[in-house]
């Protein structure tokens, strides 16, 4: 599995899921050709698919006929199957150091921000701004600090990095939902506000196009609305 040869890749995706987007983003970057199989996530996963990944998820990859699955591990193996802007090796100088700040942006973006997004979509109107100032006084902890030296992108980089594609799917969400009535649009405000060096980034990496090439703001949106509205009609 080297990157001398361009390999044979067959991407199992959704493209209304923004863990699968995480392997979109990090094909175009590398700009790796691949067939996509669509795997409907509104029915059960068929025998077919269980074959290939028995916990039914997506993003799976079958790389040279090797299946790779988890969207962070399949974006992490293409990144370093495929040395590029993405990230250093291991090995090259400040590489290790650099890897390090890249995986713990992503697990604090991860961890302590999206992880309150979907409380937010599923609270009712009077917890929702209570909740959306949550979320922004963890960007303030937990990410601003990480983005003082973006220019645009992590670390200073003038392309994307690896940091950009664990998280790029979800940003385009979180910018989305408050301009889809799904958060209150003062998630917004106060993000440019208190956050400036993560609103300055966030709005680079949704510009992207290797990031919303697949994105479907209006369809998310209402597939999301559609979504909610089942869950609480089945409580």
């Amino acid at each position: 599995m080297g990157s001398v040869e361009t390999p044979e890749i067959l991407l199992y995706t959704n493209h209304s899921c923004p863990w699968a987007h995480r392997a979109h983003i990090a094909l175009a970057e590398l700009n790796l050709p691949f067939k996509e199989e669509i795997i409907d996530l509104s029915v059960p996963r068929t025998t077919e698919y269980l074959a290939v990944n028995p916990r039914g998820l997506v993003p799976s990859i079958s790389y040279n006929g090797t299946i790779i699955t988890e969207s962070a591990i399949v974006a992490q193996f293409l990144s370093d199957a495929h040395p590029s802007h993405l990230q250093k090796t291991s090995s090259e100088e400040g590489g290790a150091l650099q890897r390090a700040k890249i995986n713990f942006f992503v697990d604090a973006f991860i961890s302590k921000v999206n992880s309150q997004t979907y409380g937010i979509l599923r609270a009712s109107e009077e917890e929702k701004g209570p909740l959306a100032e949550k979320l922004v006084d963890a960007v303030v902890k937990e990410v601003e600090p990480l983005l003082q030296d973006a220019k645009p992108f992590f670390g200073g980089s003038e392309r994307l990095t690896l940091a950009e594609v664990q998280t790029g799917s979800f940003i385009l969400r979180l910018l989305a939902y408050p301009k889809g009535g799904l958060a209150p649009k003062s998630l917004l405000t106060n993000l440019e506000t208190k956050a400036p060096a993560f609103w300055k980034w966030a709005n680079a990496v949704v510009k992207e196009k290797s990031v919303n090439y697949i994105w479907d703001e209006q369809r998310i949106v209402e597939k999301t609305k559609f979504r909610l509205a089942n869950t609480a009609a089945a409580k």
